[in-house]
């Protein structure tokens, strides 16, 4: 069972250092930010549990969130509509506003 839906709109934990210490598997630069599911890739273990030699388990969803470029970098002077899509664990998204099925 996962907490989101293809097309939800999502906002990555603005979380800076992570508490307690850990193995951060989500980029830097999207923390903050709000964006689209674009896909649902399934469930594996936690790799930032894995990295300090733990069983990562349970499995974790793994989504595939799409977000604006011009939004995650403000100096960005590429096309209007051009976008990045980042994997990251449904531990660090929350439901952001925004109505389901919108483009990021």
């Amino acid at each position: 069972m996962t907490r989101f839906v293809v097309g939800d709109r999502v906002r990555v934990h603005k979380q800076f250092p992570p508490t307690p210490p850990s193995h951060i598997r989500t980029p830097y630069y999207v923390r903050g930010h709000a964006g689209i599911v674009e896909r649902i890739c399934g469930a594996f273990r936690n790799p930032e549990e894995l990295a300090f030699g733990r069983d990562g388990v349970p499995e974790i969803p793994l989504y595939r969130v799409r977000f604006r470029q011009k939004d995650i970098w403000s100096d960005y002077d590429g096309h209007e509509d051009d976008k990045i899509d980042i994997e990251i664990f449904e531990f660090w998204l929350d439901q952001a506003e925004g109505s389901e099925g919108e483009t990021a």
